[in-house]
C-alpha cells in the first residue's frame, strides 16, 4: 500500500513510522521546512523511546520518506491520513478543526485516483462527514471515501501501543473503504488483535468516550485521595482494594497531581462542548475538568504548607516537569500550575527533567535548570517530585537530605514513604492521600 501521512506531530510521525514497518510505502508530509529537514537528517523532533531506531530502519529500507510537498505525496496514494492538530479553540472549548479542513482542501486538489481519506486526528462527531463534503465540494469529480481511525497511543509507550494494540477502531461507510483499511492493518489482523469496524460517528465518539472515562478514573482517585487525608485512610491501599475488582481494574488509579498532556485536557473540554451543543450537558465530564483543576491547586498548597504558607526566599527543587515520564511533552502538565505559583509566591525554583528542558525553558520562565538531582538539591529548602521518571524512583535519599539546607520533601507521586524519608534525615515529608507524614514516621521509627 502507498500511504500519505499529513502531519508529522506525535500521532502522525509515530503512525507513519509504524505503518512503514508493516511494509507499506509511507510518505510523511509537513508544512514546516525545518521539521522536514530534521527528519531527513535522521533526527526525531519529539522524544519517544525507540522511535529514532525504528525510523532509521525504515528509511534505510526505502519504505519511509519525508516531504513538504503534499501533492506529490497524495498522488497515487491508496490512503491519505490526516494527522494534524486539533487544539482547544480559544474562547469556547471546541476542538479547532481549521487544520483538518485545510488539509482536506489540499488533499482534494491533489487526488489523482481512488483513495481513502482517513482522519486520525481526534475530532468531534460529524467531522468525517464534513471532510467528505469539503473534498467533494472542492473537487466534485474526485473518487474517494472517508474513514475514521482514532489513535490510542500513550506517550512513552506509543510504539508498543501501535504494534500491540488493545483494539483498532475503524469507522467506514462502505465495504470498499473497509477493504482498504483491512489491507493497511493486515499485519495486526493476522495476529488476532481486536478490530472494531463501525460507522463514522461511533468511531469518533469512541475516542472521546475512552479519554473522558480514563480522565474520570484519574480524577476520581485523586478526589478519594483528598478524602483519605481527612479520614486517615491510605490511598495506596484503597486503590489496590478497588483495583482488584475486575469490573474496575487497577489502571489509572494512582493518586497524584492530576492529568495533563495532549489528549485528556482538550478532549474532555471538547466532549463537554459537544454535549452542550446538543442540549445534553456532560455533567460527569464537566465535573472531572473542575476537580482536576482543583487537584492541581491542592498540590500547590501541599508544597506551601511545608513552610506554613510562606515560601518567599526559599529555594525549592522540582524533580520532573513533563506531564508524565518518557516524554518531552509539557502540554497541560501539572508543573505549569505548581511552578508558576511557587515563583509567584517568591520562591526560587530549580528544575530537573531528563527531557523537559527544550519545551520547558519557554513555558517556565524564571526557573534554574539542572541536569542532576543532587546538584539541584544543594542548599535547597525542599524537594518536590512532580513526574515519576525512573531516575527519581531510586534516589539516594540520605545523600539528597544531607545536601539540603532544610530537608523537606513533597512527594506528589507517592514514590517513597515517610519511613524512608525519616530514616534518610528528612524533617518534613508529605505525599498524596496517605497519613504518611514525617510525624507518623517518627512514631514508627521508635517502635522499629
Amino acid at each position: 500500500m502507498k500511504i500519505a501521512m499529513i502531519g508529522t506531530g506525535y500521532v502522525g510521525l509515530v503512525s507513519g513510522v509504524c505503518f512503514s514497518d508493516f511494509g507499506h510505502d509511507v510518505i510523511c508530509v509537513d508544512k514546516d521546512p525545518g521539521k522536514i529537514e530534521m527528519l531527513r537528517a535522521g533526527k526525531v523532533p519529539i522524544y519517544e523511546p525507540g522511535l529514532d531506531t525504528l525510523m532509521a530502519r525504515n528509511v534505510d529500507a526505502g519504505r519511509l520518506s519525508f516531504t513538504g510537498d503534499l501533492a506529490s505525496a497524495v498522488d497515487g496514494a491508496d490512503a491519505v491520513f490526516i494527522a494534524v492538530g486539533t487544539p482547544t479553540r480559544r474562547g469556547d472549548g471546541h476542538a479547532d478543526l481549521s487544520y483538518v479542513m485545510d488539509a482536506a482542501r489540499e488533499i482534494a486538489a491533489a487526488l489523482t485516483g481512488y483513495a481513502v481519506v482517513v482522519t486520525k486526528s481526534t475530532v468531534p462527531v460529524g467531522t468525517n462527514r464534513q471532510v467528505r463534503e469539503t473534498i467533494a465540494g472542492a473537487s466534485p469529480g474526485a473518487d474517494f471515501d472517508v474513514a475514521s481511525n482514532p489513535e490510542f497511543l500513550r506517550e512513552g509507550a506509543a510504539i508498543d501501543d501501535f504494534m500491540r494494540p488493545d483494539r483498532i477502531v475503524v469507522g467506514v461507510e462502505n465495504d470498499r473503504a473497509a477493504e482498504v483499511m483491512a489491507d493497511i492493518y493486515r499485519p495486526l489482523y493476522l495476529r488476532d488483535f481486536p478490530v472494531l469496524t463501525t460507522d463514522l460517528e461511533s468511531a469518533e465518539m469512541i475516542k472521546y468516550a475512552a479519554n473522558a472515562f480514563l480522565a474520570t478514573k484519574i480524577t476520581f482517585i485523586n478526589e478519594i485521595a483528598a478524602l483519605c487525608e481527612r479520614t486517615g485512610a491510605d490511598i495506596k491501599k484503597v486503590s489496590q482494594g478497588i483495583g482488584l475488582d475486575g469490573r474496575i481494574g487497577n489502571k489509572f488509579l494512582h493518586a497524584g497531581p492530576g492529568y495533563g498532556g495532549s489528549c485528556f485536557p482538550k478532549d474532555t473540554r471538547a466532549l463537554a462542548r459537544i454535549g452542550q451543543d446538543h442540549g445534553l450537558p456532560m455533567q460527569i465530564t464537566e465535573t472531572v475538568i473542575k476537580v482536576n483543576d482543583e487537584t492541581r491547586r491542592r498540590m500547590v498548597d501541599k508544597v506551601m504548607d511545608l513552610f506554613d504558607g510562606r515560601v518567599a526566599g526559599r529555594t525549592i527543587t522540582v524533580l520532573g516537569v513533563t506531564f508524565k515520564p518518557n516524554t518531552d511533552d509539557m502540554r497541560e502538565a501539572p508543573s505549569l500550575t505548581v511552578v508558576p505559583a511557587l515563583i509567584g509566591a517568591g520562591a526560587r525554583v530549580r528544575v530537573v527533567d531528563p527531557q523537559g528542558r527544550r519545551e520547558g525553558e519557554d513555558l517556565l520562565p524564571g526557573v534554574t535548570w539542572f541536569d542532576d538531582a543532587y546538584e539541584a538539591a544543594q542548599d535547597a529548602d525542599a524537594v518536590v517530585i512532580l513526574t515519576e521518571w525512573n531516575e527519581f524512583r531510586a534516589l539516594d535519599l540520605k545523600r539528597l537530605a544531607t545536601r539540603m539546607a532544610n530537608p523537606a520533601m513533597a512527594d506528589l507521586r507517592n514514590i517513597y514513604s515517610a519511613q524512608d524519608a525519616h530514616r534518610a534525615g528528612f524533617t518534613h515529608y508529605v505525599s498524596v492521600g496517605r497519613q504518611d507524614q514525617i510525624a507518623e514516621a517518627a512514631k514508627i521509627a521508635t517502635i522499629i
